[in-house]
């Protein structure tokens, strides 16, 4: 299939030759170009530039104060998040399924999810002090609703045929909900790890700010107020880098698990 031309029926899209892994790196390419010649041209010296980034990875990836943080940082995100998908999803079918919990709980849930997580922090820390627990709870806190919110959408999109069959071969609630309403609402799940990953390593690198607890946040906080700006932007990376996997790794199971999935996104 060859490239669309400028002006073409299906799209006014101009083909780039390599397609975008291409362009990707182009793009990227010319960011950090234009970041080391302003940079260099008009911020103090101790100012991040990507020469300066480059030259640091190797010292700041084997460095065990480093490794250390990265380690306890992204094993706190993913059992939090972990956690928050199991709650998330079981609140998520009971409010898209009964609707009598929906009008109990969908409106805090909704109310709760605006909320900014710095807002409660403090209270986070006054109920489990400045601990690696307060900094569980803000990550779980974050994720939770992300999760919560899109698979209650997807239980409720069911069509009622689907339910209707199931009835009428006197199947009971568990294979209902398990069996129809979780498969169905599998897209919407995958949406919402999507959001509350990123929310999650927001929350923990906050928390670590806030109660200066060992992590990437505090690497970051302690590197950037000592003028090791380039150290501090190689745990900026590493953040980016767990968000783009975890990017990865839905893809991967849209592709594994849901076939039936990226064919109706295509058509």
């Amino acid at each position: 299939m060859k490239p669309l031309a400028l002006g073409d029926r299906a799209g006014s899209r101009i083909a780039i030759p390599g397609g975008k892994v291409t362009v990707v790196i182009a793009a990227g390419l010319v960011i950090a170009a234009l970041w080391q010649v302003l940079v260099g041209a008009l911020a103090p010296a101790y100012v991040a530039k990507p020469i300066g980034i480059v030259e640091a990875i190797p010292h700041v990836a084997t460095s065990a104060a480093f490794l250390k943080a990265a380690w306890s940082t992204l094993w706190a995100v993913l059992q939090g998040l972990t956690i928050a998908i199991v709650i998330g999803t079981a609140v998520g079918l009971l409010v898209g399924r009964i609707r009598t919990a929906d009008r109990a709980l969908g409106f805090y849930i909704s109310a709760l999810y605006a909320m900014p997580m710095v807002a409660i922090l403090p209270l986070v820390t006054l109920w489990f002090g400045y601990t690696n627990g307060a900094r569980m709870a803000i990550i779980v806190f974050a994720a939770f609703f992300s999760i919560a919110i899109n698979v209650a959408d997807g239980a409720r999109s069911v069509p009622p045929e689907h339910i209707e069959v199931a009835r009428a071969y006197r199947a009971r609630w568990p294979a209902i909900w398990f069996g129809i309403a979780l498969p169905a609402s599998l897209p919407y799940l995958l949406a919402g790890i999507r959001l509350a990953a990123g929310r999650a390593l927001i929350a923990a690198i906050v928390a670590e700010f806030f109660i200066s607890l060992e992590g990437l946040g505090f690497y970051i906080l302690f590197n950037s107020r000592t003028f090791k700006h380039d150290d501090a932007f190689v745990a900026v990376l590493v953040l980016a880098g767990f968000g783009i996997g975890v990017e990865l790794a839905m893809n991967w199971a849209i592709r594994r698990f849901m076939p039936w999935y990226r064919r109706e996104r295509r058509d």
